[in-house]
């Protein structure tokens, strides 16, 4: 048994890792401030989805309040799975000082405390929009990523770039999973399928952007959390083949990794719609709209990596995965 500190325990996937960890008979320690970037209702549900036990402790506090964070360091940490995040690639356009705060001075925290207090691993959120403009799919992460495209994106690059330093300065292991579109029951209302689901059933139009000329890799968030688990276990240590001269980005000569973690199968957008149309038995009316800033028009993870190093593989179709948040969509808001 480990003791797992999960920041963003009321998140989407903090929430399903809690779980899981519990489940794997870990003990949790739980963090997360229950924001209203959206519903904190959804957020206050999720929490009480998780296990009654002597095994979960919860916090509510910022990533920000640095006495919250000692509170939680003040015993033993195994590990750290580090979630909380500002997210949303279009909000960070509009409300930046959040991602500064949040993304920037709150993983700060994060890795201080893990520094001053010997972790063993911190596992961290990335983001497959770090590619930005120069996404070449499949998006590798052998390739340089230098050129984000939003600040949401520029803020998890950075992120990467920070864990790496005190990797290097500290010998604290360090790894940074690039999620590629995580999806599923409990997710996020910002996010297309949820959106979508949500319009077709009150029969509104779906915003369909770039005209439907989009390609993602969505990944369903219990092969997410199954790949993160595999990637707690095991701690990266320093290569001793990296050469400097070639300076691949993907590994170090410090014990610092970076890994995609995606479905490696991208889809087209409009065959997305399809399938959800399928699972609510029910046409879209589509309101077809130009590319939004901070967009990129498609996203493919190699799972190369990941694949090797802790042999993950995604498990589910996008067919079974959608049929899942529909149904558990109706069963929470109560929509036939």
């Amino acid at each position: 048994m480990a003791t797992i500190l999960v920041t963003g325990t009321a998140g989407f996937i903090g929430f399903h890792l809690t779980r899981r960890l519990l489940a794997d008979g870990h003990r949790v320690l739980g963090l997360d401030n229950v924001n209203d970037y959206y519903s904190p209702t959804l957020k206050r549900d999720r929490l009480q989805q998780i296990p009654k036990s002597d095994r979960f402790h919860f916090l509510e506090a910022d990533l920000v309040d640095r006495d919250a964070i000692a509170q939680l360091f003040a015993e033993p940490i195994d590990a750290v799975a580090h979630l909380a995040a500002q997210a949303g690639v279009r909000y960070s356009i509009e409300n930046p000082q959040a991602y500064i705060q949040s993304n920037i001075v709150g993983f700060t925290n994060i890795l201080e405390a893990c520094r001053h207090h010997q972790t063993k691993h911190l596992v961290y959120a990335s983001s497959s929009s770090v590619y930005g403009a120069t996404g070449q799919a499949p998006f590798s992460e052998h390739r340089p990523a230098d050129h984000p495209v939003s600040l949401y994106a520029a803020t998890k690059r950075s992120n990467e770039l920070m864990a790496h330093t005190y990797s290097h300065l500290y010998g604290l292991p360090t790894t940074g999973l690039r999620f590629f579109t995580v999806y599923g029951p409990w997710g996020r209302p910002d996010m297309a399928l949820f959106l979508f689901t949500d319009a077709i059933l009150q029969g509104k139009p779906i915003k369909v952007f770039n005209h439907g000329k989009m390609q993602r890799d969505f990944t369903y968030v219990d092969d997410i959390v199954e790949g993160i688990v595999r990637v707690i276990h095991h701690p990266p240590s320093a290569d001793p083949a990296w050469d400097r001269s070639l300076a691949d980005p993907a590994t170090s000569y410090a014990p610092h990794r970076v890994y995609n973690i995606g479905n490696s199968n991208p889809v087209e957008l409009m065959d997305f719609i399809e399938i959800l149309e399928r699972a609510i038995g029910k046409p879209a009316i589509k309101e077809m709209l130009p590319f939004q800033p901070g967009d990129v028009p498609a996203t493919h993870a190699d799972m190369t990596d990941l694949e090797r190093d802790v042999d993950f593989r995604p498990r589910t179709t996008l067919e079974d995965g959608i049929q899942q948040f529909v149904a558990w969509y109706r069963q929470y808001y109560g929509k036939a």
